[in-house]
Parts: C-alpha cells; sequence; structure tokens
C-alpha cells in the first residue's frame, strides 16, 4: 500500500469537485479499492501502487478538461475513467475560450472575428465601434486565453475614470469604492469567462490587475495582454503615456467608440489622435465594428441608429441656421477712395 498526492491546482476547485461534492463522490465510486480523501486542491490517495498511479493520471486528464471547458459533468468522468472519448467534449471550431458552466465564447460577427485575427497578427491593436458590439467582451476573451495557455504572465485591464454628471468626491468609500463603478464592466466580462474562486485568486495574486488609467504611470508592463477600455475618454497624454507601457511579449487592446467622447470640449480625444499617428505604423491592427456587428438586445442596435438619425438632423438644421444667417447679413459696403 502507498499514498500519492495529487494537487489539482489550474481547475477550479467548485466545477471539479461539483455541487456538494458530487463529482468527488462518484470518482470515489469508480475506484472502489482506493481510500481517497480531498482537501482544496489536495487529493490524497491509498492504495495498490498501479491503481494508485492509474488515479494519478485519471485526475490529471479530469483536471485539464475542466480548466480547458469549465465544466465537468458525471458522463464526461465516466468516459475518462473508462479511458474512452468523452461523448459530450464541445468542439472548438472558433472557440476563443470556454466561459462559466462550459459556455462556448467566440467571435459571432465577422468582424469579432476578424478582431482575433488581428490580435495574433499584431502587438498593438485598435477595436473601434458603438456600444454593444463585442469589442470590450472579445477582447478580454482574447486575454483569458492567453492566460490560460500560458502565453502571458498576467493581465492588465485599464479605463480612464472620466466622470459624467457625478463628481468622484461624492461617491462614497474610500478611492478603491469610488473607482470600481468605472471598472465594474471589466468585472462583469471577467465573472463570465472565469470561475469565481480562481478569478478571486487570480485577483489576490494579481495575476489579473485592474486598475484606472492613471494608476499605469511609471510602469512597463512585460509578459502580460493589456486591455484599455474606453480610449475615446482618454486625453493625448494619458494614451501617449499608456501606448509607452508596453514591454517585452507583451500584446495590447485598445477599445473605444470616437463618437461617445465625455470629455470637456476643449480637450482632444487622445484616441482620435492616436489612430491618425499610428496609422502607417507596421504592428499597428485596427478593426472598425459597425451597427451591424451589435450583439446585444435588438433594440440597442434601434437605439443607436435612432441616435444617428437625430444627430444628423441637429447638424443639418445647424447648417441651415448657419446659411440662414449669413444671408440676413446686410452687404459690406465698399469703401470710397
Amino acid at each position: 500500500m502507498i499514498e500519492r498526492i495529487v494537487i489539482i491546482d489550474n481547475a477550479d476547485p467548485q466545477c471539479f469537485y461539483g455541487v456538494n461534492n458530487a463529482n468527488m463522490q462518484l470518482i470515489k465510486n469508480l475506484f472502489p479499492k482506493l481510500r481517497i480523501s480531498a482537501r482544496g486542491s489536495v487529493i490524497r490517495v491509498i492504495g495498490e501502487e498501479h491503481e494508485t498511479a492509474v488515479f494519478e493520471s485519471k485526475m490529471k486528464e479530469l483536471s485539464n478538461y475542466a480548466e480547458r471547458y469549465n465544466t465537468l459533468t458525471e458522463e464526461v468522468i465516466i468516459d475518462i475513467i473508462k479511458g474512452e472519448a468523452p461523448r459530450e467534449q464541445p468542439t472548438d471550431n472558433g472557440v476563443i475560450i470556454y466561459g462559466i458552466n462550459g459556455k462556448p465564447i467566440s467571435g459571432r460577427t465577422p468582424n469579432q472575428k476578424l478582431l482575433v485575427d488581428t490580435f495574433a497578427q499584431n502587438d498593438l491593436t485598435f477595436a473601434l465601434g458603438p456600444a454593444g458590439t463585442g469589442k470590450t467582451y472579445i477582447a478580454i476573451a482574447l486575454a483569458v486565453r492567453a492566460l490560460k495557455n500560458r502565453q502571458a504572465r498576467k493581465i492588465i485591464l485599464s479605463r480612464p475614470a472620466v466622470e459624467a454628471g457625478e463628481k468622484l468626491g461624492f461617491l462614497p468609500g474610500d478611492m478603491k469604492d469610488k473607482i470600481d463603478p468605472y471598472l465594474q464592466p471589466l468585472y462583469d466580462a471577467l465573472e463570465d469567462m472565469i470561475p469565481a474562486v480562481k478569478l478571486k485568486e487570480y485577483m489576490e495574486s494579481k495575476v489579473i490587475q485592474i486598475a484606472p488609467l492613471a494608476f499605469m504611470r511609471g510602469r512597463t508592463l512585460n509578459d502580460a495582454i493589456i486591455v484599455l477600455d474606453e480610449a475615446q475618454n482618454t486625453t493625448v497624454h494619458q494614451i501617449k503615456m499608456f501606448l509607452t507601457r508596453l514591454g517585452m511579449n507583451a500584446k495590447m487592446i485598445i477599445t473605444g467608440d470616437v463618437t461617445q467622447i465625455d470629455l470637456p470640449r476643449s480637450t482632444q480625444s487622445g484616441l482620435v489622435q492616436a489612430l491618425k499617428i499610428l496609422e502607417k505604423v507596421p504592428g499597428v491592427g485596427r478593426v472598425e465594428f459597425a451597427k451591424k456587428d451589435i450583439v446585444r438586445h435588438s433594440l440597442v442596435q434601434r437605439i443607436v441608429e435612432a441616435y444617428e438619425r437625430h444627430d444628423a438632423e441637429e447638424a443639418e438644421r445647424e447648417r441651415q441656421a448657419r446659411e440662414a444667417a449669413k444671408e440676413q447679413e446686410p452687404p459690406q459696403q465698399e469703401q470710397q477712395p
């Protein structure tokens, strides 16, 4: 009789063990000759050398499956332990990663798929377009995939904390409490893609870092995937500072919508300027999303179109008002010599 220790370090424990340890109980039933106990990510097994070796091998297979697909069903456990290919194995065709409960996350529109390809080919990628086109969601999915595939050691997510009608100082709590509402869309995307226990572990160990843009100054970001969201609200100096944080073995995705700039009218958007300056720089990719890429509720697309019509009508009225004002101006009299 020997004892082996198996470490389940990459798979989420809740996903691996199942609700109320149902998966672990099934595993114990499938290995009746072994004494098995589990605590956290550590599984101890006592039994004959050959059987414990088989057990260790099968646990590694189950752990890899759970890590990759974020799900582990009874059918998959039985198939793997019996040495058969899992009948429920998802297809990887076009899938970026598998989110919570095995939900496949992939590019659903041509431009979302183009963003996946552009990211693979460039170290800096701009993703531009209206709300609801999935540009931020796909960007974070690409970052999570790189982390899972060990192509990067950390993920840095950032946003400019631009005040839109409510001053930071009026919000309750300390600085983190004041800043977090601006970063909540980034948390929401991560919670869709990484199990809660694993996400908490990543956040506490700073493998995943979410911070406002101002906190990026002075850093060099190596071995990382860096995502800047809502970049249209950066100033010229802010986006230059951010772009120069790119370190070795790092990639950067910058998302924004140049039609939704919340900066004061007198302040130029750093994103607009950066797009002009970097237009022909090698290694810089650009994907422009349109209304047809909106993947939220169908009403969102109609809302965007309604606002575009309104803006066009306002611009036309202003143009007509300017022309009418010119016509009413008295002609300038020529000065007599």
